[in-house]
């Protein structure tokens, strides 16, 4: 399987399931993963009691949260929340279209990577589709600076990272990684990558009704000078390496595979999230490109109501 670099799109072989338990809210969630057809894009759907559902596209113009996961929502009360790491699977694995049916709020944590979400999908595999794939093209750098963080899209033949994190704690201190990103390179270096906090922190989020499923199963936690995990760190830079696989999650809600790079400096959500906005706000910043190489450039005023639907064209505001 050779990922992003492949002719066509493609979607999961047969549907797949997994359970868990939500990293905020603490309740037991189960999801399935459906094959979609060509043009649909990665979609959740919402279920509920009476067999009904409300589905919300993985695309920026949702976003509607970025405080420590990041939220989508219709607008109308139906949300769901800590999608990244769901996401960042499926476009780190090259999945262009998917339907995810959820029974709660919060996509579950698993271990707080994305390594069981790779699992599920690499055990069903992929099918290609009778369409092309197409790219979000970057044309032009995208710069966003904001309290101290720093963020930029800029022109690459491919998809690369280059993420930087500081914190005050010889734990972590400052911390750097960069990478081009195809399902090799996410698998061995990002998919393990577990999300982490503060113990000082705990109480603070517990009583803003927040972490309630956090566990040392799921999260590494920092002490004041150690790591209270047991078994310790997956990497040794394993920190830098989940705000990496987050910013792959964060990026997929462009709708379609980036060409381009990005560079984070002490961002997080937030920002992934500012970036993909202002490159959306600036009709020359980007375009769509279908493969294989420049076989077809679709501008904006050519992307077709069909295309919109599936998430691969912009809110004009």
């Amino acid at each position: 399987m050779k990922g992003f670099i492949w002719a066509r799109q493609t979607t999961l072989a047969s549907e797949v399931s997994l359970t868990g338990t939500g990293v905020h809210s603490g309740a037991p969630v189960s999801i399935v993963l459906y094959p979609a057809d060509g043009d649909q894009g990665l979609r959740f759907l919402l279920s509920n009691d009476d067999g009904e559902g409300t589905e919300i596209a993985a695309d920026q113009r949702w976003v509607t949260g970025v405080t420590l996961c990041t939220v989508l929502g219709d607008g109308n009360g139906a949300s769901v929340a800590t999608v990244e790491h769901l996401l960042a699977a499926l476009r780190g694995l090259g999945v262009d279209n998917a339907l995810i049916e959820i029974d709660s709020s919060e996509v579950p944590i698993m271990d707080g990577s994305s390594a069981s979400f790779v699992e599920a999908i690499d055990e069903v595999g992929l099918v290609e589709l009778d369409c092309p794939r197409r790219f979000l093209k970057v044309l032009k750098p995208i710069i966003v600076e904001e309290g101290g963080a720093y963020g930029e899209l800029s022109p690459h033949n491919g998809f690369r990272l280059d993420v930087e994190i500081e914190f005050d704690t010889p734990l972590i201190g400052q911390q750097r990684i960069e990478i081009d990103i195809n399902p090799g390179s996410f698998r061995r270096e990002l998919s393990r990558a577990r999300t982490f906090g503060f113990m000082k922190d705990v109480e603070r989020l517990w009583a803003a009704g927040l972490a309630l499923g956090a566990s040392l199963d799921n999260t590494v936690a920092i002490g004041e000078d150690r790591i209270i995990n047991r078994e310790g760190l997956r990497y040794t830079d394993e920190f830098v390496r989940h705000k990496a696989l987050d910013a792959v999650g964060d990026l997929a809600l462009a709708g379609a595979p980036i060409l381009g790079a990005y560079r984070s400096r002490r961002g997080g959500h937030r920002l992934n999230s500012l970036v993909l906005k202002a490159m959306f706000a600036d009709p020359e910043a980007w375009i769509l490109v279908e493969a294989p190489r420049a076989a077809r450039e679709v501008r904006h005023a050519d992307v077709s109501h069909r295309l919109a639907a599936a998430n691969f064209a912009a809110e004009r505001s």
